[in-house]
């Protein structure tokens, strides 16, 4: 069974047990992380179930659907380099960005 969610503006396809990184804002994470439960209730369409009854289809979401996970960890991604210059003028920028992710593994779709 695999149900495709919504969450921060990103899709996820997942199925129970698969782990996968989620964006959230910086004030967020502590209080994810001391909960250690989150609850995805934007769930767009559910499938894969026993044979003859087919998918579920939200338009856009589906009601009464929630997926629950459990928060593993925050971590960072690789550092992405920005840099900046104008030729001939002595003018260069250079800046580093670490965006925050938490790890978050899949329970029950139901």
């Amino acid at each position: 069974m695999y149900a495709i969610i919504e969450d921060s503006g990103t899709q996820f396809k997942v199925t129970s047990g698969d782990v996968i990184r989620i964006d959230r804002p910086v004030e967020d994470f502590q209080k994810l992380l001391d909960a250690r439960n989150i609850k995805f209730d934007k769930v767009l369409l559910v499938g894969g179930g026993e044979e003859g009854k087919g998918n579920k289809l939200g338009a856009p979401l589906l009601s009464g659907v929630s997926i629950t996970g459990e928060v593993i960890r925050a971590v960072k991604s690789k550092k992405v380099i920005i840099e900046k210059h104008n030729r001939r003028k002595r003018y260069s920028r250079r800046k580093g960005h670490r965006q925050n992710y938490l790890e978050v593994k899949i329970g029950d779709i139901g």
